[in-house]
């Protein structure tokens, strides 16, 4: 597994052989197949890092018939295959790592295929939006359980399945892929198939446990396993009802000992807390423009205009200075089919938070979340133009605290040494169904944006940003801390989202499960062309 400081990006760029864009120009015309230097090297880095390797060749499909003809294409001349969606991954997860790899543009493929009321179900492209998704189910009054990370204005959902996700409906229905029925696979020599229970047609998926949960099998898998081209998820009735209440905590350990108590009750929808570092990012970031833009969206979101104006204006008026400044807020949401429900559950984070010495506060953050779920993602630099990077681990209920412990004793050790290159962090804790925290320390440095940041960004965000230029001594000590996370995380035995190349896997695995892996992997992709060197696989064939 590689996590290493941004290399140079080289000068070289390869040629794609003539006879393979003809072919690939065929299936998807000659239009949405691109050798523009620039945005060949676009596709070549993520938020973290750059490859040392360039894609040759750029091609985005719009159907599941041609991006299957792409594939078939591709696996035949014997390139690598690298599939993209926003682009918003921070772990190589879709880095070219030959110099013949074609890049895949899933975005073309960001169409709503179908929404059954009558089945509860919704069937998507795997570069549709989390964004586009709920605002197609909005009208109808209805929802996906988990329904999409905060990067969702822009976050594909066949990456987010790829990838795994945490954030809204995540505290009653877990990640991402746990609110899948179907998917339709692409595999490396361009056949498709489908699963689970299908209908009379064969084409309406209702029901995702029939035999074997291929489902499962397919989701995490950094792209490694298979092209997802078609996804179905269930669907609810969207909760009408729904309130946000927020606590501070004097300690991270206290304060996750609160939420651990609050996953077992199950009470929330979603939960977001924050160290005192990351609380300073959040209030230098916002300014006025921004404050004003938010409390329209507040008062949008209430049910009336009286309620919304109250709601604003208890934010305006809480400023910025409600969270106390060296304690841990928790941020809590819960939602429901009545509002005695969503009392009830209100009311026991309350009791248990009083357990835990916790102080409620006013709860603006909780609601502007809610207000705004899916912000431009100006988050991906600091507030002077820093680069930023999180890791993170997916921790058991009964080890979070001490997992925290561990990595805040190393951040105090390395302290001396962050401050002298201009390094600071924080931590975003969120919970997942009534079993899991997640614990995300991100780094800030004095590290120049890059092409990535500029492509997300709204552009007079970026204007007020310093450009700040390389910084390779202090990318090297993040990339060391980042390490060292993934090391304490290791020894608390914590699970991780997009694994890519990032995130040891396969070395935390026994033989048994390593064949059952490679078998599968050698069935699916028996040349070793989808994302070389993803999940831990060796680049290449597997050897059997």
């Amino acid at each position: 597994m590689s996590d290493t400081a941004a290399p140079v990006a080289p000068a070289a760029i390869a040629t794609c052989p003539a006879d393979l864009r003809d072919k690939l120009e065929a299936i998807v015309g000659a239009a949405n197949v691109t050798s523009d230097e620039d945005r060949l090297r676009l596709f070549s880095e993520d938020v973290w890092t750059r490859s040392q390797h360039v894609a040759m060749l750029i091609v985005a499909p719009e159907t599941t018939q041609e991006l299957a003809a792409v594939v078939a294409a591709a696996n035949e001349a014997g390139v690598a295959l690298a599939p993209r969606g926003a682009g918003m991954s921070y772990t190589e997860s879709y880095l070219p790592v030959t110099d013949d790899t074609v890049s895949i543009d899933m975005t073309r493929m960001n169409k709503v295929l179908r929404i059954s009321r009558e089945d509860m179900t919704v069937t998507v492209q795997a570069g549709c939006t989390w964004l586009d998704m709920i605002e197609a189910l909005k009208p109808l009054g209805l929802r996906t359980p988990f329904w999409g990370p905060m990067s969702g204005i822009y976050s594909t959902i066949g990456g987010g399945l790829s990838q795994l996700n945490a954030m809204f409906g995540a505290g009653h229905y877990g990640t991402s892929s746990e609110s899948v029925v179907s998917l339709t696979m692409v595999l490396a020599d361009g056949r498709t198939f489908s699963t689970g229970a299908r209908g009379p047609d064969g084409n309406t998926p209702h029901y995702r446990h029939f035999g074997p949960d291929l489902v499962g099998l397919f989701c995490g898998d950094s792209g490694t396993l298979g092209l997802k081209a078609e996804i179905t998820f269930r669907l609810i009735l969207t909760p009408q009802f729904e309130d946000s209440v927020s606590f501070s905590f004097k300690t991270g350990p206290v304060m996750l000992e609160a939420l651990a108590e609050m996953t077992r009750a199950g009470i929330a929808s979603e939960t977001c807390g924050f160290d005192p570092g990351l609380t300073k990012v959040r209030m230098k970031r916002m300014s006025m423009a921004a404050d004003v833009k938010t409390l329209g969206k507040v008062i949008t979101k209430e049910k009336s205009l009286g309620k919304g104006l109250l709601a604003a204006a208890k934010i305006a008026m809480g400023g910025r200075n409600f969270i106390p400044e060296e304690e841990y807020p928790l941020h809590i949401t819960a939602e429901g089919r009545c509002k005695e429900a969503v009392a009830a559950d209100i009311a026991k984070a309350r009791e248990i938070a009083a357990k835990f010495e916790g102080v409620e506060i006013e709860n603006s953050i909780a609601k502007v979340i809610r207000a705004m779920p899916f912000p431009a993602p100006n988050s991906i630099l600091g507030p002077e133009g820093e680069s930023w990077v999180p890791v993170h681990g997916q921790a058991s209920l009964s080890t979070a605290p001490a997992m925290f412990s561990e990595i805040r004793a190393y951040f105090d050790e390395m302290a001396p040494t962050f401050e002298a290159h201009g390094i600071f962090n924080g931590f975003l804790f969120s919970s997942l169904s009534t079993s899991a925290i997640v614990i995300e320390p991100v780094f800030f440095w004095p590290e120049g944006y890059r092409p990535v940041h500029e492509s997300m960004m709204e552009a007079d965000h970026l204007k007020k940003l310093k450009q700040m230029g390389s910084n390779p001594e202090a990318t090297a000590i993040v990339t060391q801390a980042r390490n060292k996370v993934k090391e304490i995380c290791k020894k608390y035995g914590a699970a991780h989202f997009q694994i890519g190349r990032a995130y040891s896997y396969r070395d935390r695995q026994d033989p048994a499960f390593l064949d059952v892996l490679d078998a599968v992997k050698n069935t699916v992709d028996p040349k070793g062309l989808f994302n070389p060197g993803g999940l831990g696989f060796p680049q290449g064939k597997i050897a059997q």
